[in-house]
């Protein structure tokens, strides 16, 4: 199975188990790090999600996961969290949850005279682009496929 294959089944098994307790499926990744494999699950809630949480999805995900243990062929470990306040904003629906919002945009290529590391209020989106209101009062739009990372911007 490739990358993409195994988080889209992982994310199929998954769903059902956390909406069973009440969360939300926020992503799933695989990913490699040095000679280890992540398959790692974010899920929250209203109030955000608790490591009892994390731990009842990780005992009733696993023994799912395992009927496919054939078919992702490298081990991997399984981690099953909360996605954290800087969590990148990727589906429809993170876009959705922050509109009117202050948002950090990191780009592939500059944009204009903003470059390629910007905050803007998240205007409106749609599958191909989101547009911005910039802090000088124009509204931009940028295409989705630009965008390297896109979160939400916090002043620590």
């Amino acid at each position: 199975m490739t990358k993409k294959q195994i988080e889209d089944t992982c994310e199929k098994l998954v769903t059902p188990i956390i909406e069973e307790f009440g969360c939300e499926l926020v992503d799933v990744e695989y990913v490699k790090e040095g000679a280890t494999y992540y398959l790692r699950v974010y899920a929250d809630k209203e109030g955000g999600i608790t490591i009892d949480d994390c731990v009842d999805i990780t005992k009733k995900l696993n023994p799912k996961l395992d009927e496919y243990e054939k078919e992702f062929k490298d081990a991997y470990i399984l981690e099953v969290s909360s996605p954290g306040l800087l969590r990148p904003l990727k589906k429809d629906k993170d876009f959705k949850r922050n509109l009117g919002k202050m948002i950090e945009i990191k780009l592939f290529k500059p944009y204009e005279n903003l470059g390629k590391e910007f905050e803007a209020e998240l205007v409106s989106f749609d599958a191909q682009t989101i547009n911005v209101m910039t802090d000088k009062d124009e509204e931009i739009t940028i295409d989705r496929d630009n965008i390297a990372l896109c979160r939400l911007a916090f002043e620590f």
